[in-house]
């Protein structure tokens, strides 16, 4: 009878033991997985406005807060306006414009907010004057771009602006360059879009991120669409190329999108960059209905680079520029700058030497200053830097004869 009693009295402290774990796992399941309970009504606090929101967050129904950081772009900007509030007897200044155009599902919004990482915020800081030469390439680009957004009231009609702008021609000649002066000069949105911004390994996104795109530089009006290498994007298509569907579905969506801007009212321009214009589709071509070739630079040019890169040589063994001017002709702007940094480089070689030949290391402080530049040293830059798109210029001269825009005088 003892063993009997003892052996139901060990039960009876299992199952309260029992009990107990279970009460204790039915709270933790409520403060973990959220049952939900009933909620006094919060007093929102001083730094809290009308709408519940703080300066660096929001407060859900159930009294958790949210940083700003956390927040959608859509929802900061909901916020904003919230907080917008009319005064009496003053004009209240036009609300800001939202970042994201509304769109018809969460999946195009996501899109969207991916692409907003292209738009270049800040300017780019590059002026027309510090890009030397290329003054027929500047004439056109302010003519097709710059001058409709000074002037709108001209260009109406049939002299509506031109939506596609393509420049090509060897590289390191400055097409980047100007896109970054339009960018600076016309102060519009820009879009500074390559291959990897568009190109999407999920089936059916590259479509809809080339759509998205275009919603957002029409909502952003006026805009730029900057798309540099564009014949990575779009080449020729055909039945004898090794095309994927997905890159032909890509094209396809670019293609219907750059026809659609002619009908609409918005100041959108697509500015295109290519080495390799002949690689473009058709198609593409008549969609870029400005082709600006921008070419090697010209002797004037490459005095004027020579001038402002290369440090004047001390004493009388003067170097002509107009001798640099002549022993580089075929050189593009990159190649020039190349030719001055590896004349520059010369002096501070020979001072390497003398260091590393010093046992004891020396003092930052006492480092001794760099030497002059000497005529030998610009000799044997010429010397070491070898021109890289010479070959090709006469591909580029007969593609700017047979399609390219030119200003006739």
């Amino acid at each position: 009878m003892l063993l009997l009693f003892l052996g139901s009295t060990t039960l009876i402290a299992l199952l309260f033991s029992a009990l107990l774990h279970l009460s204790d796992f039915k709270m933790f399941y409520n403060v973990k997985f959220g049952r939900k309970k009933e909620t006094k009504e919060e007093v929102p606090e001083a730094g809290s406005d009308r709408n519940g929101s703080y300066g660096n967050g929001s407060v859900h129904a159930n009294g958790s807060r949210k940083n700003t950081a956390d927040l959608a772009v859509y929802e900061q900007f909901e916020q904003q306006e919230g907080r917008i509030e009319a005064r009496p007897g003053v004009i209240s200044e036009r609300p800001q414009r939202p970042l994201l155009p509304p769109f018809e599902s969460a999946e195009m919004r996501t899109l969207a907010e991916t692409l907003c990482r292209d738009i270049i915020r800040g300017s780019p800081d590059v002026k027309w004057e510090s890009i030397k030469g290329l003054e027929n390439a500047k004439r056109l680009l302010k003519e097709a771009v710059v001058m409709p957004i000074k002037y709108p009231k001209y260009f109406t009609g049939l002299l509506t602006p031109w939506k596609g702008i393509l420049l090509f021609g060897p590289p390191g000649t400055g097409k980047t360059m100007l896109a970054k002066a339009v960018a600076t000069e016309c102060k519009t949105t820009f879009f500074n879009i390559s291959a990897s911004s568009i190109v999407s390994k999920w089936r059916g996104d590259s479509e809809k991120l080339v759509k998205v795109l275009f919603e957002l530089a029409r909502h952003h009006a006026p805009s730029t669409i900057f798309l540099d290498e564009i014949d990575a994007i779009i080449s020729q298509r055909g039945e004898a190329r090794s095309e994927h569907e997905a890159s032909r579905r890509l094209k396809t969506e670019l293609l219907i999108q750059m026809d659609g801007l002619t009908k609409t009212n918005e100041l959108v321009f697509v500015l295109a960059a290519t080495n390799l214009p002949w690689e473009l589709d058709a198609a593409m071509l008549r969609r870029l209905e400005k082709r600006i070739l921008v070419p090697l630079p010209e002797p004037e040019a490459r005095l004027s680079m020579f001038e402002e890169l290369l440090p004047s040589v001390p004493g009388e063994a003067q170097i002509s520029h107009d001798f640099l001017v002549e022993k580089t002709e075929g050189y593009s702007g990159s190649d020039i700058r190349l030719v001055c940094k590896e004349a520059a480089m010369q002096p501070l070689r020979r001072l390497m030497v003398l260091l590393e030949d010093k046992q004891e290391p020396v003092h930052e402080d006492e480092l001794p200053p760099v030497g002059p530049l000497t005529v030998q040293d610009i000799e044997v830059a010429l010397k070491n830097t070898r021109p890289s798109a010479h070959l090709h210029a006469h591909r580029y001269e007969k593609f700017n004869q047979d399609y390219g825009s030119q200003i006739l005088h």
